[in-house]
């Protein structure tokens, strides 16, 4: 890790809360809350936590596309026109799904990286969260990669010769194979990604947190994705399916009382106020359960043609933002 970096994630100490291996320790304010890479706190117990980010804008599924990337970020009032950022002590929050139904997956990662280190340097902070389809990278389902996709990682990463891994697939799809299987380059980078975020009041997760994840620990759960997409251990039992906090659509799709019902338990022993969603399409950012969950994707990548929307969390409440609409063709010229 830069030694910028790790400047960043100190002076992040206190403003994200760290999901501990017990639940007793669960409330206590650590640094970074990165379910699996856990950082560390130099804060002694006396030392007051700093305040929490002014303002946070949590944005939704992504999915290849670097041009709606961008947008969201404009909109969010993170970057410039050149994509520098210009957020100051703004915090993003990108709740997965990056990858997949897309073809420039890398531009936007290289982005996200770049924006990281100018953000914290200007005392804000830049977070991506694991979403279904990186599971399925890192699992090597393939299924949702475009031609694009797979053309895009050829020359990122040196692909073996003689790898009998790789004999069953074909010679375009085998860097993306090296790339995201288990202990490859970027299946590491999403390691150091976190499953669920938590900064204040306002959890932070791609499907859905619910009680039996923290009956489970969400550490724990963590801890056991991380090492399998680092290479050191097997896939998890818990992971495969849509029964899991990635794929759950109990707060975003048909969502009854029982479900709310669910996400209130959730929200009392995490202590937190509302829980922001992925994953499920909806044609607007929208909340349920009394505004104690909001689902922001809204398909604003290209393979959806939806609407660019983010959410704002800040002093005065949660809003939606979204962009202008276009502006009309201007009418043929006369002959």
């Amino acid at each position: 890790m830069s030694e910028r970096r790790l400047r960043g994630r100190r002076q992040a100490n206190g403003r994200l809360r760290a999901f501990s291996l017990a639940r007793a320790l669960a409330a206590l304010p650590i640094a970074l809350l990165l379910l699996l890479h856990p950082g560390c706190d130099d804060r002694t117990n006396d030392e007051p936590p700093p305040p929490p980010p002014p303002r946070i804008v949590a944005v939704g599924d992504l999915h290849g596309d670097l041009q709606a990337t961008r947008r969201a970020l404009r909109l969010a009032g993170a970057i410039d026109d050149q994509d520098r950022w210009i957020g100051g002590a703004l915090t993003v929050v990108q709740v997965g799904d990056i990858l997949d139904r897309g073809g420039e997956e890398r531009a936007i990662l290289e982005l996200f990286d770049r924006l990281r280190d100018e953000a914290e340097a200007a005392g804000g902070g830049v977070h991506l969260l694991n979403g279904n389809h990186e599971v399925l990278n890192v699992a090597l389902d393939l299924r949702y990669v475009t031609a694009q996709g797979f053309a895009d990682f050829v020359g990122a990463v040196t692909v073996p010769p003689d790898d009998p891994q790789l004999e069953g697939y074909p010679p375009e799809r085998r860097p993306r194979v090296v790339a995201f299987r288990p202990g490859g380059p970027y299946a590491r980078k999403l390691a150091d990604q976190p499953f669920v975020l938590q900064i204040d009041g306002n959890v932070f997760v791609h499907g859905g947190v619910r009680p039996r994840d923290l009956d489970y620990g969400l550490a724990e759960l963590g801890e056991e994705m991380r090492l399998w997409m680092l290479g050191e251990a097997p896939r998890p039992g818990w992971s495969y399916g849509e029964d899991n906090l990635f794929w759950s659509r109990d707060y975003s799709r048909d969502v009854d009382s029982t479900d709310c019902a669910a996400l209130g338990e959730v929200l009392e022993r995490m202590g937190a106020l509302r829980m922001i969603v992925g994953h499920t399409v909806h044609d607007s950012i929208t909340s349920y359960c009394d505004g104690r969950v909001w689902c922001i994707d809204t398909g604003m990548a290209r393979y959806y043609q939806g609407e660019t929307m983010v959410l704002e969390i800040g002093p005065q409440g949660v809003r939606t933002l979204r962009s202008p609409p276009e502006p009309p063709p201007e009418p043929p010229g006369r002959p």
